[in-house]
C-alpha cells in the first residue's frame, strides 16, 4: 500500500494528490502527522479548527471504507516509520510553498519515495513567470499571466470507495474545539460555497468592503486546510459569472475570482522569495526606525485604541478567530502608521489569532499595508481609521457589534465618539475615558511621524 500524506489537503472530492496515490493501484493508507514543531507555535483556533477538520475527514473515510492514521512527532522520522512499518511503495502529497514545507519535503525525499503532486493552487507556481524564467513582482501582470493560462474546470469527484486499513496504530487528536463561527470540514466549505454562489458573489464587487455586511465568502479558513479546493472555488466564480445576464453580477465573480489569484500570487512570492518571512521584500524599507511601545500594542491587540473602527476589528478577531478583509487592513495600518510598531509584530499576532493564518497571504498583507513588499501600497498611505468608519460602516452596525460600549452613540458620533459632548455622552451610557477610551494618537500627529520615520528609513 502506499501513503497518501495529508497535510493542507483535508478533503476527498477534487484532491490531486489522493487520486494519484488511488491510481497508482496499491491501496492507499491517509495519514497525518501532528508535527511538533508546528504545534509548538500558539494558535488556539487554528488548530482546534485543524483538529475538527481531521475528524470530519476521518469520518468521511469511515464512510467510504478506510480510516485516519494519526501520529504525533517529527514528520521527517514518523512518515519514514509509518512508511517501513505498513511497507509503502510510495508517499503522496500535495506541494507547498512555504520555507518550512520545503524543507521538511526535502528531508521526508531522503528516506522514502515521496511524489509531491501540485493542488495548493490551481496553476503550479513554474508555469506563472515572466517569458525569462523569472518571477512576477506585481499583481496586475501576474493575474494577466494566470487568467491566460488554459482554465480547467474539471473537478476530480470522491472516490466512491476506499480500500480497507490494517490495524496500524493511530493516536488521537487533541481534543480543542473549533471556534462557533467556522465549524470544520469539507461538507461546511461546500456548503458556504453554495450560500455565497446562491446571492452574496454578484455583489461582491461593491459589497466585499462592507464589514457590516454579509457580503464574502468566509471560506478562507476552508482553503487554508484545502477542505475545499482553490479550483473547485475558482470554477464556481466562473461558472456563476457565465450565467449572469448583467455586468455588475459578473463584475462580482471577477472581483472574487481575484481574490483567489491573489492568493496564489502571495504563494509564488513566498516561494521565490522566502526571505519575506523575516524581512522587508523592499531592501530599502529595512532600516526604519520602529517604536517600542508595549502598551500601545496591548491596546491595538485589545482592542482599546480609541478609533471605534480599528477596536471593532480587533475584538471581532479575538472573539472569532477571523476579521474582515477591510478591517485588516485598517487594523494593520493603523498599528504600523500610526503607532508606529514594525510590522512583524503585528504579522506575528495575526498568525498566532487566524483561524484562516497562511504564512503567504498573512505576510503579503502586511508588507503590502506597511508599504515594505512586492506591489505595496505606497508608503505615504496612511488610512485616516474615522474616514474609513464613515465610508464602509456609515450607520455603525458594525462598531456596536463589536464595541458594545458604543452601542447607544449616535450614528453622529459613532466613528469619532470622544467628539461628543457630556450631556451626548451620558445620554448614550459612555464617558470617554472612563466606559471607553480616548484615542491614544491623534491622527495627524501619527501621520506626520511616520511619514518622517519612512523617509529617514
Amino acid at each position: 500500500m502506499n501513503i497518501w500524506w495529508i497535510r493542507r489537503d483535508l478533503r476527498l472530492e477534487d484532491n490531486q494528490a489522493l487520486t494519484v496515490a488511488l491510481n497508482a493501484g496499491t491501496g492507499v493508507v491517509p495519514a497525518f502527522i501532528l508535527d511538533e514543531h508546528l504545534l509548538a507555535k500558539p494558535a488556539e483556533k487554528r488548530h482546534g479548527f485543524l483538529f475538527e477538520g481531521l475528524r470530519a475527514l476521518d469520518e468521511d473515510l469511515h464512510r467510504l471504507g478506510s480510516r485516519l492514521i494519526i501520529r504525533r512527532g517529527d514528520p521527517v522520522e514518523e512518515i519514514a516509520n509509518l512508511a517501513a512499518e505498513i511497507g509503502a511503495g510510495s508517499v503522496f502529497a500535495e506541494q507547498d510553498v512555504s520555507p518550512y514545507s520545503l524543507q521538511r519535503d526535502s528531508a521526508v525525499a531522503a528516506k522514502v519515495n515521496l511524489i509531491l503532486v501540485h493542488g495548493l493552487g490551481i496553476h503550479p507556481i513554474s508555469l506563472i513567470t515572466k517569458s525569462d524564467g523569472s518571477p512576477y513582482t506585481v499583481f496586475t501582470p501576474f493575474s494577466r499571466a494566470w487568467k491566460a493560462l488554459p482554465a480547467s474546470d474539471h473537478v476530480l469527484p470522491a472516490p466512491a470507495s476506499l480500500p480497507a486499513i490494517p490495524g496500524f496504530a493511530s493516536v488521537p487528536l487533541p481534543l480543542l474545539p473549533a471556534p462557533d463561527s467556522f465549524p470544520a470540514g469539507e461538507l461546511e466549505g461546500r456548503r458556504r460555497l453554495n450560500a455565497f454562489l446562491a446571492g452574496p458573489i454578484f455583489d461582491y464587487e461593491a459589497g466585499r468592503d462592507r464589514p457590516d455586511l454579509n457580503g464574502t465568502s468566509s471560506l478562507s479558513p476552508y482553503l487554508r486546510f484545502g477542505m475545499i479546493s482553490a479550483r473547485k472555488a475558482a470554477a464556481a466564480a466562473r461558472q456563476a459569472s457565465r450565467l449572469v445576464p448583467d455586468a455588475q453580477s459578473r463584475a462580482g465573480c471577477e472581483s472574487w475570482l481575484n481574490e483567489i489569484i491573489w492568493r496564489e500570487f502571495y504563494q509564488s512570492i513566498l516561494y521565490h522569495f522566502p526571505y519575506v518571512l523575516k524581512t522587508a521584500f523592499k531592501p530599502s524599507m529595512r532600516s526604519i526606525r520602529w517604536r517600542n511601545a508595549p502598551e500601545d500594542f496591548q491596546a491595538w491587540k485589545t482592542g482599546l485604541t480609541g478609533y471605534p473602527m480599528v477596536d471593532a476589528g480587533m475584538r471581532q478577531l479575538a472573539a472569532t478567530g477571523w476579521m474582515h478583509n477591510r478591517s485588516r487592513m485598517i487594523t494593520a495600518s493603523f498599528l504600523v502608521k500610526h503607532l508606529l510598531i514594525n510590522w512583524q509584530e503585528g504579522e506575528s499576532w495575526f498568525m498566532q489569532m487566524l483561524v484562516d493564518g497562511d504564512p503567504a497571504s498573512n505576510n503579503g498583507g502586511w508588507q503590502w499595508t506597511a508599504g515594505t513588499g512586492t506591489d505595496a501600497a505606497p508608503y505615504f498611505r496612511v488610512f485616516n481609521p474615522i474616514l474609513q468608519g464613515q465610508k464602509f460602516d456609515p450607520d455603525g452596525i458594525y462598531i456596536r457589534r463589536w464595541v458594545p460600549e458604543l452601542r447607544n452613540v449616535s450614528t453622529k458620533y459613532i466613528h469619532a465618539p470622544w467628539e461628543m459632548p457630556e450631556s451626548e455622552q451620558k445620554n448614550a451610557s459612555v464617558i470617554i475615558g472612563r466606559n471607553y477610551p480616548a484615542p491614544i494618537v491623534d491622527h495627524q500627529f501619527a501621520r506626520q511621524r511616520v511619514l518622517k520615520a519612512y523617509s529617514n528609513g
